[in-house]
């Protein structure tokens, strides 16, 4: 038997390629990207999962973003916080170094070497107007109550004068620059007899 062929039984073809063959140009149909996702096999609640996984994957990366920016913050604070703590320790090392200097200078200026417009007295004020730009200052005082933490006691003579341990004579300054201890003043102290 001969089978009858009508126009029914003819096989469609659907070109589903998104750019025309002969145009070159992208087609634009009327569905959207819920009718392609359906075109392929998704459902309205796939397509919703879908919207919602990337809802939430884009939240996690600004997350991520934030703590990242929060990380190179603080990074930048504390490479600031060391680059200072650094520049004061090269100039307490220096400072170190010079005292010695100043400790002549003060040794001559208390001999009477240092006459008022003498050169050696002109450096040495040069010298000392730079350490205090610095902030560099002098500790250890006759009559102030002994510190361990800023005196190294040399002597200790007992007095019935004092109630509490006080520097009775500086042997060698200190200096502090600004709350760090450059070098502890040398002192005899006077405790209390007992």
């Amino acid at each position: 038997m001969a089978q009858q062929h009508d126009d029914d039984d003819e096989p469609k073809i659907n070109d589903r390629r998104k750019i025309d063959p002969e145009t070159g140009e992208a087609r634009v149909e009327d569905g959207d990207a819920a009718n392609d996702a359906a075109d392929v096999g998704f459902s309205e609640d796939d397509i919703a999962l879908l919207a919602e996984a990337e809802r939430d994957l884009v939240a996690e990366y600004r997350e991520r973003a934030a703590r990242a920016e929060a990380e190179l913050k603080n990074f930048r604070t504390r490479v600031e916080r060391d680059r200072v703590a650094n520049r004061e320790a090269v100039i307490a090392e220096v400072i170190r170094s010079l005292l010695p200097a100043i400790d002549d200078l003060d040794r001559a200026d208390a001999h009477g070497d240092l006459v008022e417009g003498a050169p050696l007295t002109l450096v040495a004020q040069k010298l000392r107007a730079g350490f205090a730009k610095y902030g560099l200052e002098k500790i250890g005082e006759v009559g102030e109550p002994f510190d361990p933490k800023r005196h190294e006691a040399i002597v200790q003579l007992p007095s019935a004068d004092v109630t509490v341990n006080t520097v009775a004579d500086v042997l060698e300054p200190g200096y502090v620059l600004g709350d760090r201890l450059i070098r502890p003043a040398k002192v005899a102290v006077s405790v209390p007899e007992a």
